[in-house]
């Protein structure tokens, strides 16, 4: 039997120029959009979204890991870093340490 009629896959690294592609343009976008914004506008947007969570909207609170300030939500457990927050820490430890630590330092959820 012939798979003349079946579409070829994609490989991996067509797959990852397209990922690539669809990142430029949004990137291009959120600057078109912080362009075309007003500063009062922005500076409204900061206000009302600075240091809350992104997932459950409450504020966070900065605690220092590694010379790092780390965003913490004590609501839903959530750990943000800031760009180059990530690439600070790994600097120091391999990635699975890093993420262990980060777990054990939060540690579960007490009553």
């Amino acid at each position: 039997m012939s798979d003349r009629g079946a579409p070829n896959k994609p490989s991996q690294t067509e797959d990852e120029y397209f990922v690539r592609e669809d990142a430029e343009k949004k990137r291009k976008l959120a600057i078109q959009v912080k362009r075309e914004t007003k500063d009062s506008e922005l500076k409204a947007l900061k206000e009302l979204h600075f240091m809350h969570c992104p997932k459950c909207g409450l504020k966070m609170q900065e605690v220092k890991y590694k010379h790092v300030d780390v965003d913490v939500c004590f609501s839903c457990g959530g750990v943000f870093l800031d760009k180059g927050e990530l690439e600070h820490i790994t600097l120091k430890e391999e990635t699975k340490g890093v993420m262990s630590a980060i777990l054990n330092w939060l540690g579960p959820e007490k009553p």
